[in-house]
């Protein structure tokens, strides 16, 4: 059974393992939890049969009129189950107050979050590739 908790306060990083694949050099286990205990908001899936975070969401906000939605992710042998949506249903409801949500994400995950309720539009980032493993 996949359970959602909105703190990571109870998380090790041995419960962090199979996630930022294909990334070339991603951040550490110690790293990702580091991340997840710095972001404003945070909504975990955990599966409570094998006590491991299998998806997760992140945002950062400036408390009053914007937040934005650096990371999602779902270990891939959970895809499909839904989990991605409800992290992102949560998140939203989180942030439902804030004038502006944004996130930034390639043109083929669009559609996904269209479905929540977003919409697409334009954006200019920097990537630090140097910086990808957060350490």
């Amino acid at each position: 059974m996949v359970t959602y908790i909105n703190s990571p306060t109870e998380i090790t990083p041995d419960q962090l393992h199979g996630f930022f694949v294909g990334w070339p050099d991603p951040p550490s286990r110690e790293a990702h939890l580091r991340l997840l205990k710095n972001s404003e908001y945070v909504v975990l899936a955990m599966d409570d049969a094998a006590n491991n975070v299998v998806g997760f969401v992140t945002a950062i906000a400036d408390g009053v009129l914007a937040a934005y939605i650096p990371l999602l992710e779902v270990l891939p042998a959970y895809h499909g189950q839904g989990i991605g949506s409800e992290l992102m249903r949560r998140m939203l409801n989180l942030l439902r107050d804030y004038y502006v949500v944004d996130l930034v994400c390639d043109r083929d995950l669009q559609p996904f979050y269209a479905r929540l309720g977003m919409k697409p539009y334009s954006a200019m980032i920097l990537r630090n590739t140097n910086r990808q493993s957060g350490g």
